[in-house]
């Protein structure tokens, strides 16, 4: 993390090839936050300040309304979302913290029986770049050892909340278990970057088909979601006629699992999935292909 690169593939990414020859890997991924946020409950000296409405409660008091807005997601917005998926037979990631899979101990097993991945989201909804290094590689490994227990299944991958400290990628190696991480937002592919001296393998993430501005004020109706998917779907997708590109589209129980969201993204899904030639992936799959096909 100490040098930047601001060349990446360049003018001429790679011609590479995705399973069947596909034009355009889609990896939807769902983040499942909802219980390990910040909380009075917790010992936290403030709630949770994000939520569906600016909260005029001062810091310090519990914003019941603020902490209902995100019960939502586990009560009801992670099981619309999976329905969804599943009518139209797509696998996603769930990028999933640990302390919300052990609050909802149904959603864990849940996500692992309709097939999609589960992935490291933090042991807690919370920033690493504000931890020293003993804390965060302590909240990782706890992280893993939550998770195993309540999916079955340890991550393989690691994205952090907003976005990674200085020592995150080096913590995630040292760990162990890991293939991959996401916390990069810099390219259409996958690519490898060097850490103490070893080829390591980044999958992209993007803020751009994100439903979580729709909290922040990007994204006004549904109507808008559903564009911003289908422009950059239909980009990508004749790109990669002769490019093939990644795209990934970001979700929020508490937030796409609104009804009138949620319908956006059933009308995005359906329009994606109706073209020849789209791979909906987990990012486990995208990765484990790029490393057998595209060696470091």
């Amino acid at each position: 993390m100490s040098t930047r690169d601001l060349i990446g593939y360049g003018a001429n990414p790679p011609e590479i090839k995705w399973p069947n020859g596909a034009r355009l890997a889609i990896s939807v991924v769902v983040n499942y936050e909802e219980g390990s946020e910040y909380s009075i409950l917790d010992g936290d000296p403030k709630g949770e300040s994000g939520g569906e409405s600016p909260s005029p409660v001062g810091p310090g008091e519990r914003d019941l309304a603020n902490e209902s807005f995100y019960e939502y997601g586990s009560r009801v917005g992670v099981w619309r979302i999976m329905n969804i998926l599943d009518k139209h037979k797509i696998n996603g990631t769930f990028f999933a913290c640990a302390l919300a899979l052990e609050r909802n101990p149904e959603v864990g097993p849940e996500i692992v029986r309709r097939g999609h991945e589960v992935m490291g989201h933090g042991n807690r909804w919370e920033e690493y770049y504000k931890m020293d290094k003993d804390s965060e590689r302590e909240a990782i490994r706890q992280a893993v050892e939550s998770m195993t227990k309540t999916t079955g299944q340890r991550p393989i991958g690691w994205y952090c909340r907003y976005g990674p400290s200085v020592n995150t990628r080096e913590l995630v190696i040292e760990e162990g278990g890991f293939e991959y991480d996401c916390n990069a937002y810099n390219d259409d592919l996958p690519y490898y970057t060097q850490v103490k001296g070893k080829p390591w393998l980044v999958v992209p993430y993007s803020l751009e088909v994100n439903d979580f501005k729709f909290w922040s004020g990007g994204l006004i109706s549904p109507n808008v979601f559903y564009e911003t998917a289908k422009n950059c779907f239909d980009v990508l997708y004749e790109e990669g006629a002769t490019h093939p590109k990644m795209m990934s589209v970001g979700l929020h129980c508490r937030v796409i699992g609104k009804p009138s969201r949620a319908y956006a993204l059933d009308q995005f899904l359906k329009h994606a999935s109706e073209k020849e030639g789209v791979w909906f992936a987990r990012r486990d799959e995208i990765a484990r292909w790029w490393k057998e096909q595209y060696p470091a």
